[in-house]
Parts: structure tokens; sequence; C-alpha cells
């Protein structure tokens, strides 16, 4: 069988499908139907200093081939994570990346450090968030913004160092170089897009917050496209998210220029497609005698 492990910024992983944050919370329910081990990684909840309780519902509607989300972060905070989650995940015998929220750069600092100094093996940076003392516009929406809160989380940050991209942008390859010059080990792209929907019949947002993140399968084209974008500009990793939902879209996702992949909304509605990408993997990669996983990744012929 063909070899499915990859290397991320200095980790192995023994496949190269994440769970991607927000998606299977802290592992628990999941490791009930399967090992989590099935999983190369798993990226935990969104964590913030403290503990959230998140937006007020409704905070979930369906769309064509996806679903809106407008969940707000809710966890129960780093030190929760930390003393009653991390040791638990550690037993799962797969990669355990911290994914970390914030409304400051003080706030990102802070929880990095802690972090850093705990039993997680890499760092996801979620600067999807709103800065409230930038008037709550996105720390993600510029190159300049991305470069800046990178740059002061690296500083603090003693673990590889991934950044999730926002698709909400002008040119993300532009966002993905500042990161990496700021000191980025890795990034993972596409974050949600931002949508609505509307009961016709109320005239009013299906969603309290009005708006939400968009995922699932209809944003797949753009985050190939996005992913295909970034690889060419970057030296550094990227791991490829956004409406994968199958074997397919895996290998599509690699060969656009992904060195791993994270699933999220598929296991809503399919908790074993970890189980059934791995095994497409293993016969496609079989099927066309390639050895390694690994020789997908960027071999789009343009």
């Amino acid at each position: 069988m063909a070899d499915l492990s990859v290397n991320i910024a200095g980790v192995e992983f023994s496949n190269p499908i994440i769970a991607a944050s927000g998606t299977i919370g802290f592992g628990r329910e999941y490791s009930e139907m399967y090992p989590l081990s099935v999983f190369g990684g798993i990226s935990c909840k969104g964590t913030t200093l403290a503990e959230r309780p998140g937006n007020p519902p409704p905070r979930i509607a369906e769309t064509p081939m996806g679903m809106l989300n407008a969940v707000g972060l809710q966890n129960p905070g780093v030190e929760h994570f930390i003393n009653e989650e991390l040791p638990w995940l550690r037993q799962q015998n797969t990669v355990v990346i911290a994914n970390v929220a914030g409304s400051t750069e003080e706030d990102y600092c802070k929880i990095v450090e802690i972090l850093s100094d705990s039993d997680v093996d890499m760092i996801e940076l979620n600067i999807s968030c709103p800065n409230v003392k930038k008037g709550g516009a996105q720390f993600g929406t510029s190159p300049e913004s991305v470069e800046k809160i990178t740059s002061a989380v690296r500083s603090h940050c003693k673990k590889p160092l991934i950044i999730k991209l926002s698709p909400n942008v002008a040119d993300i390859a532009e966002c993905a170089r500042a990161a990496e010059s700021a000191g980025a080990d890795s990034v993972s792209l596409i974050n949600t897009l931002t949508g609505m929907r509307i009961d016709i019949n109320t005239r009013r947002p299906i969603i309290k917050n009005v708006t939400g993140g968009m995922s699932g399968p209809a944003v797949f084209p753009v985050a190939v496209r996005m992913v295909y974008q970034v690889k060419k500009a970057v030296k550094i990793p990227v791991i490829g998210l956004g409406g994968i939902s199958t074997w397919k879209d895996a290998v599509e996702m690699m060969i656009a220029g992904a060195d791993a992949i994270q699933i999220g909304t598929v296991l809503f509605t399919d908790p074993y497609a970890p189980i059934k990408i791995t095994e497409g993997l293993h016969g496609w990669l079989d099927s066309h005698d390639i050895a390694s996983v690994r020789e997908l990744t960027a071999t789009v012929e343009v």
C-alpha cells in the first residue's frame, strides 16, 4: 500500500487527513465510533483565554451544498483545554493542534504563550476573528494585518505555527507571503466564506448573528483555486481545506498544492468520512503506481 505519511513543519502525520477546528470539538464523541488515530491530526475547537458561551441561537443554517455557522467560538477556555482535554487527546495516537482565537493582539500572544508550555504538537492561529481595538475588522483582512499578528505571536510561540487564512480578502497569496515573512511555519486555507440566509416569511435573517461562515462542498472550487495560488507564492507547507468531502476531493486538493488537508463539514453528514477518504486514497495511489501521497502535492499541469 502507498505511504500516506506527511511532514508539516517538522511534525510527522501518519496520513494527510486532519479534522478541521470546530467540527469535532475535542474528539470525545467521535472516539465512540472509531479510534481518533484514523486522523493524521486533529485541530481542536477554537480556544480563547477565558470560557466563551458563544452566540445566541439560531446559529446554524443549511445552505445548498453546505451550511452557515455563527457559533461564536463557544469553548471552555485555554486552562480547561490544557487540564481536562489535552491529557486525554495525548492518548489518542494522533497529532494534536491547538486552534487559537482572540479579540486583541494581546489575547493571541497570551494564549500562545500558555500553549507553548503545554503538550500540544502545533498551534493554528485563527485570524478571521474581529479585532476589537480596530473597530471589529478581522486580523486577517490584509497582508499588513496578517504580518503584524503573525510577527507578534511568533515571538511568544515555541511550537510550529500554522496561520489559518481567511478567503474574504483581495489577494490570499499576498496574505500567505506576509504570514511566511513574519515567521509562520505553515498556512492553512480556506477559512469560511461570509454568507447570509433570510427567512422569506419573516423577512429576518435566519441566523441571529445575521451573517455566518459558509462551509461545505459549495466552497470547494474556491478553496482549490486559493490553495493553488498560495502554493505558488510560498515555500512553507500548505494545508488545504474547504468543502473536501470525498477521497477524490482530497486527491484534487493535493494536486492543487496541499501538503495535507483538513475536513470539517462533511463530518456532520458522514462521521466515517476520514476512513472512506483514507481507503480511497490508498486505492487511487496504488492503481496509479504512486508510492507516496507526498508525490501528489502541487502536480497540477497548467
